[in-house]
């Protein structure tokens, strides 16, 4: 017989513990993993909104916004819409007789022109004038007035500042083809009344003044192939006599 508190069985031991203090985490990667997953599906999903939803220019602008092409950077006194500053090619083209595609390197050209990737407001409202299209012929630069803003003063072939700008960014972009030019100018009707209409002579002139720009910015004078005045017969407006008819048509040709 045991002896003390009565006990006859072998002494057991019980510990007991807090199951807060003792288990474990489960562990958070699952939810990183799932933020990033859902992350992903909404970016795949707005990409392909934005791809229905966009035109191709629209598209191209978009691409330029993150790879941009056409910067500004500091330069003497006097070039540039802002003093001081200048405006210049960031990416120099390959040469089309490496390339041998016309229609590529004058998509790069296009993208450099009408991109919205530009690095200054001045810059991007500087590249408003200009429209680009591919045709036959060529390769389409449009240097064209706006509503509120014209490349020559009223009725003369001296050129804006604007223009000047202009004029400064086109030859480092096509200099780097070896493709002939062609200039064309293109202006407004007048009215009929008028005994002697201007258009003939102002549109050539335009065009002329618009080679000697491009020539003074650095473009080789020998790939200009022929400058032309087409006066008022090829109109883009409804209206004869709307301003947005006046424009320039540099031409790198095929």
């Amino acid at each position: 017989m045991a002896e003390g508190n009565g006990s006859t069985g072998p002494l057991v031991i019980i510990k007991r513990s807090s199951g807060a203090a003792e288990e474990g985490h489960h562990g958070g990667a699952w939810k990183v993993a799932y933020a990033d997953f859902v992350t992903a599906m909404m970016a795949f999903f707005l990409l392909m909104w934005l791809l229905n939803a966009t035109t191709e220019k629209q598209r191209a602008g978009l691409a330029n916004y993150f790879n941009p092409t056409v910067a500004r950077m500091p330069g003497a006194e006097g070039d540039g819409v802002e003093e001081g500053v200048r405006y210049s090619v960031t990416d120099p083209l390959p040469d089309s007789e490496k390339a041998g595609d016309f229609d590529q390197i004058a998509q790069e050209i296009q993208n450099q022109l009408t991109g919205t990737g530009a690095e200054s407001m001045q810059l991007t409202n500087l590249l408003k004038h200009v429209v680009t299209r591919m045709t036959d012929e060529g390769l389409v630069i449009e240097l064209t007035d706006l509503t509120d803003e014209s490349l020559f003063i009223e009725d003369t072939a001296q050129a804006r500042p604007v223009l000047r700008e202009l004029a400064r960014i086109l030859p480092p972009i096509l200099g780097n083809m070896r493709n002939d030019i062609a200039i064309s100018g293109h202006v407004r009707a007048y009215p009929e009344v008028l005994k002697t209409s201007p258009v003939w002579a102002l549109s050539d002139a335009r065009a002329h003044a618009v080679r000697n720009l491009l020539e003074q910015a650095g473009l080789d004078a020998k790939r200009v192939q022929r400058v032309s005045g087409y006066a008022d017969r090829k109109q883009r407006s409804g209206n004869p006599m709307d301003p947005v008819n006046n424009r320039i048509e540099v031409i790198l040709l095929r």
